[in-house]
């Protein structure tokens, strides 16, 4: 799976670059769907791939399209809110001609003078396990306009403070689409096994994503992550059970085979390579746990 940087991004895109942006700044922009859209010699752009970006994107869909995201596929009939993180492949796919809307693009140094030292991954939106699509009405999807016509206009302005007022209008759209998320989300209960339960999603999260096959998960088993988070590992189950309605032992293997899924999918490595990476032996062993989960084996998934 290649990983798109954001210099490929500006690369591919730069005929799309507002006049008077600051190339050396190279961390910000914003764009209207409809220009991606452009027909040229009658043919319209390459199909967006399904990858990871270093790099993070906010948009507004206005269209029918699909979303696939890590390894989930959403509708969008009409109106929606996507937010894609470094750590997890998606595209979305026209699903019809007429295209609209709008999406920036930003890396996280860019947002550090915004976040008073917390990184972007920490926020709400962008925590592991969330489904980052909001449907929208007609109403709400205006409201997301009006903030994305904001931000052409600032990038094309020659105001010297233009960049910490984008920041903000990043900002607004992160609380926006916090606000969509259930409460439960927002406001976790601050409680002992609640941290645990927090550090823990983040422990796990800390091993994905696998990038090369010389890479291979350092914490497989329950007995792992409770070592690593000094707590008895019936402890830490009783607490993830509590608080999710899951065992440690079906959390760590749900995360994997989602990874399982996009690497089978999206690379060309090999069920051995792929096995090994996720800490499996042998490729028998791999093999029965990716169908235990899916009822299909790895080699079926792929095709």
């Amino acid at each position: 799976m290649e990983v798109r940087t954001i210099e490929d991004f500006y690369e591919e895109t730069a005929q799309l670059i507002p006049a008077g942006i600051n190339k050396e700044i190279g961390h910000f922009n914003v764009f209207a769907i409809a220009d991606m859209y452009r027909k040229r010699d009658g043919k319209k752009p390459a199909p967006m791939p399904y990858n990871r970006r270093a790099y993070y994107k906010i948009s507004l869909i206005c269209g029918h399209n699909r979303a696939e995201y890590a390894d989930k596929v959403i509708d969008i009939e009409k109106n929606a809110l996507l937010f894609a993180t470094p750590r997890i492949p998606y595209n979305y796919t026209s699903l019809e001609d007429d295209q609209s809307g709008h999406f920036c693009v930003f890396t996280d140094e860019f947002m550090i003078p915004a976040k008073s030292g917390i990184t972007l991954d920490e926020l709400p939106i962008y925590q592991p396990g969330g489904y980052p699509v909001f449907q929208l009405s007609d109403d709400e999807a205006d409201e997301i306009k009006g903030l994305f016509r904001k931000m052409h206009r600032e990038i094309a302005s020659d105001y010297a403070y233009k960049y910490d007022l984008l920041r903000t209008y990043v900002l607004e759209l992160i609380h926006y689409g916090q606000k969509l998320q259930p409460a439960t989300s927002l406001y976790p209960t601050h409680t002992a096994s609640a941290r645990i339960s927090s550090l823990f999603v983040e422990l796990l999260e800390r091993q994905f994503p696998i990038e090369s096959t010389r890479q291979q998960l350092g914490l497989r088993t329950a007995k792992d992550y409770a070592e690593r988070l000094s707590v008895h590992v019936n402890h830490l189950n009783k607490v993830l059970k509590e608080n999710t309605g899951k065992t440690t032992t079906e959390i760590i293997g749900s995360r994997i085979v989602q990874e399982a899924k996009i690497l089978l999918r999206q690379t060309d490595w090999t069920i051995s390579e792929i096995s090994y990476s996720l800490g499996f032996e042998e490729v028998a062993h791999f093999s029965n746990f990716f169908r235990k989960q899916t009822t299909l084996s790895p080699v079926a998934f792929r095709s």
